[in-house]
């Protein structure tokens, strides 16, 4: 493990909702005028991620599955099968929403929104180019994690109020598997702040843009990735927990619990809960991108398109390891989460805070 001296100096460029206004000539200091352009600039944000979500998750997943498995997968609606994307959205939001007999009626309804938004919320505060983040507050990466773990809430409701055994156990795997790696997740993001010494994002970003080493001309940057590699390996890891990607699809294990806590969801309301699986996938690799692999910076193209591509290829490694990974079974996962990556993630984090009270001292 190498170290770099922090910096906690943000980016210089104002938020997404007061750039938007000095560009429309706007007092960017009205409160009624940020909150208007804060929520267009909400409602942009998640409009590209829909967008993203309906392609790679509905499309893209089938291709890439198909493509690790010597398969075609879509190819009969439209040009290289794009048109599945609307055939689906019409096929599911038109079927009959079943609500079963005995559910716990408001937290069964509440359930795939609360998975659905929470991923959406985190965002809010992910710098995904230069001015492109509607917030930058100094505990952005603490709002971060804080956010995400709301989706655990929304398993738990789903599983509790569908009045079905198996749905009843997912949602209990769901609370094991996040409480064994939501853990190590927060502690390895920890000690990029000890390197950073901010939890702001853009500082975070920021203290990436540095060079590393320089190989003659090309210059390595100093991205977290290659200054403590092993605390990268561990979010990866820790970070397929979180989004129920194998091998840790415990909560869902079709072959076991029948997709566990969303057996009982039909329609519009498994779109949501679908939906929101596939954006959180993209907020770990936003994240992933955030901490570990400088965020939106990068040479010549410009910030958004190195963020959003960092993002997808986190993406893919997920698809990867969900063709190519055999599941674990429950009693497996747990120790690997409490008895491996807890004391990794441990070791991880004190070994970096004396690292950087070294270099400090």
């Amino acid at each position: 493990m190498s170290a770099v001296a922090p910096v906690a100096a943000p980016l210089q460029s104002a938020p997404l909702p007061g750039t938007i206004a000095e560009l429309l000539g706007l007092d960017p200091d009205a409160p009624a005028v940020l909150f208007v352009l804060a929520f267009l600039a909400a409602g942009a944000v998640i409009s590209v991620l829909m967008g993203m979500t309906a392609v790679l998750g509905i499309w893209g997943k089938r291709k890439i599955t198909a493509a690790f498995t010597d398969r075609i997968a879509v190819n009969r609606h439209g040009p290289y099968g794009l048109l599945i994307i609307p055939a689906d959205a019409v096929r599911l939001l038109s079927k009959e929403l079943i609500v079963p007999a005995q559910v716990d009626r408001p937290a069964w309804d509440l359930a795939p929104l609360v998975i659905a938004s929470s991923a959406l919320l985190g965002f809010a505060v992910i710098p995904m180019g230069n001015g492109v983040q509607i917030a930058d507050p100094e505990t952005g990466l603490a709002f971060v994690f804080a956010t995400a773990s709301i989706a655990s809430l929304g398993l738990v409701m789903a599983g509790y109020a569908s009045n079905n055994k198996f749905s009843f156990l997912g949602g209990l795997r769901a609370v094991a598997q996040n409480l064994a790696y939501e853990i190590p997740l927060v502690l390895t993001g920890a000690s990029v702040v000890i390197f950073t010494g901010t939890l702001q994002m853009s500082g975070v970003v920021e203290a990436q843009q540095a060079a590393l080493v320089s190989l003659g001309p090309v210059d390595i940057p100093s991205w977290f990735a290659f200054v403590n590699p092993f605390a990268f390996v561990l979010f990866m890891v820790a970070n397929l927990a979180e989004v129920g990607r194998n091998p840790f699809d415990i909560p869902e294990a079709p072959t076991e619990i029948v997709a566990g806590y969303q057996t009982e969801y039909s329609s519009v309301y498994f779109v949501l809960i679908y939906l929101g699986e596939f954006i959180h996938i993209f907020l770990g690799g936003a994240i992933v991108a955030t901490l570990f692999l400088g965020g939106p910076s990068g040479p010549v193209l410009p910030g958004i398109v190195w963020f959003f591509a960092k993002m997808i290829a986190v993406y893919l490694f997920t698809q990867w390891a969900r063709s190519a990974v055999p599941r674990l079974r429950i009693d497996q996962l747990i120790q690997i989460g409490w008895k491996g990556m807890l004391v990794l993630s441990f070791a991880n984090l004190v070994l970096t805070a004396v690292i950087v009270g070294v270099i400090q001292a």
